[in-house]
């Protein structure tokens, strides 16, 4: 719960939080004071450049119906093993459409809740031993997340029409006891790179750019800083990952493809269509440029 004494110590918060009571007005709109609020500078629509304001543009001029089905974290299993086969798949343990028709009693003892309409980790349960599991706890977390809408609250249109559920999925971990993520930077059926997030049970989660021969990529704050010669190990089925990422944006102008590596077998996990949605401050300024050079916009729709 953000204070008053928050609002009054950073304004743009206060700002912020009033304008998403303002859901209503036209998008673009919307989109051009949010993102002065969040960026500090103007949103160029016209001749975007930038990897943030491309992002933006897409949000307002290119809406498909399956892009819906993409985001929603129950139904994009069955489109993406439609194009790639069930392997790929993490198996479904149960579908809900409230926190009250959930029988914890059924589920096993390890396994990860999801909200379907939510983004990133908002609405993401992950339990290792059901017998420590505060159940009270994660309904509210879980109803929490069934309420959000961040089509108006971010203009991701994608999110506008997905059915708020909660799914149970098996839990997954590989030999180091964590289930890291490899989040692919796609364009049209283009993987360009990768990074690796790992460390998350430690509660400090480190993020590293590889292209496709595992080179760092000095593309954020902790890449660029790393030392001479930096690397991590090479993940089994690194080829195989960079394939299904590709082929699951093909004919997508931008997509994060995030998937799974479990001692070299792969699993999808999501796919992103604006990470932070569009308003990502902490991006090194030649890698917003560098990443919207990669985005060739198509006509509006």
């Amino acid at each position: 719960m953000v204070t008053l004494l928050q609002y009054i110590k950073k304004p743009k918060t206060l700002l912020i939080s009033a304008l998403k009571r303002l859901w209503w007005i036209p998008d673009r709109i919307y989109i051009q004071i949010l993102f002065y609020l969040k960026m500090g500078r103007k949103l160029n629509l016209k001749n975007p450049q930038t990897f943030n304001e491309k992002l933006q543009w897409l949000k307002l001029y290119n809406r498909h119906d399956e892009y819906t089905i993409m985001v929603d974290k129950y139904e994009a299993k069955k489109y993406v093993a439609s194009i790639i086969g069930d392997n790929y798949i993490i198996p479904t343990i149960g579908v809900w459409n409230s926190v009250d028709e959930i029988d914890f009693d059924i589920l096993p003892d390890k396994f990860v809740l999801k909200t379907t309409n939510g983004g990133g980790s908002c609405g993401v349960v992950i339990c290792k031993d059901k017998a420590l599991l505060d159940i009270d706890k994660t309904k509210k977390r879980l109803n929490q997340s069934l309420k959000l809408n961040i089509y108006r609250s971010l203009k991701e249109w994608p999110y506008k029409n997905v059915k708020p559920r909660i799914i149970a999925e098996q839990y997954l971990e590989d030999s180091d006891g964590e289930l890291k993520d490899y989040k692919f930077t796609c364009t049209d059926g283009t993987a360009h790179n990768v990074m690796i997030c790992y460390d998350r049970n430690v509660g400090d989660t480190k993020f590293y750019f590889f292209d496709r021969d595992w080179n760092l990529l000095r593309l954020n704050k902790r890449g660029k800083n790393a030392p001479p010669n930096f690397t991590l190990p090479k993940p089994k089925s690194l080829d195989e990952m960079f394939d299904v990422a590709a082929k699951l944006s093909e004919g997508i102008p931008y997509l994060r493809v995030d998937l799974y590596n479990v001692n070299g077998r792969v699993y999808f996990g999501e796919m992103t269509f604006f990470p932070q949605s569009g308003f990502d401050n902490n991006l090194l300024k030649e890698t917003d440029t560098l990443f919207g050079q990669y985005i060739k916009l198509p006509n509006k729709n």
